[in-house]
């Protein structure tokens, strides 16, 4: 009987595959000079975003947030953190697991 259970469990270790999550950062750029307002800096984000989920990622995202703006000359460079529901649990393990050893390192 154990050697049946430990082959059951064996072959449940073996054939269980690990769910895909998915978390990408990417760069992204728009113009400085076309951005006069609150309402074209929204647009030209938008459309940057929206090139940036059609042209270079192939899953279905569930959050997009943006992680760093900056001014560089005359373009806004832009750092997307970009991740699946599966990502978003991964990332939320992550900063429990961070802020858990933060608080082992104060102690």
């Amino acid at each position: 009987m154990k050697t049946l259970l430990a082959a059951i469990l064996g072959l449940a270790f073996v054939t269980a595959s690990p769910a895909a999550a998915y978390v990408v950062a990417i760069p992204t750029s728009i113009s400085a000079k076309s951005v006069d307002d609150d309402t074209d800096l929204t647009a030209a984000l938008r459309s940057a975003i929206d090139d940036v989920l059609s042209h270079a990622v192939a899953f279905s995202p569930t959050f997009v947030t943006v992680q760093t703006a900056r001014l560089v000359g005359d373009r806004v460079y832009i750092l997307l953190l970009i991740g699946d529901a599966d990502g978003e649990a991964t990332m939320k393990t992550m900063k429990r697991l961070s802020d858990a050893e933060d608080e082992n390192e104060l102690k």
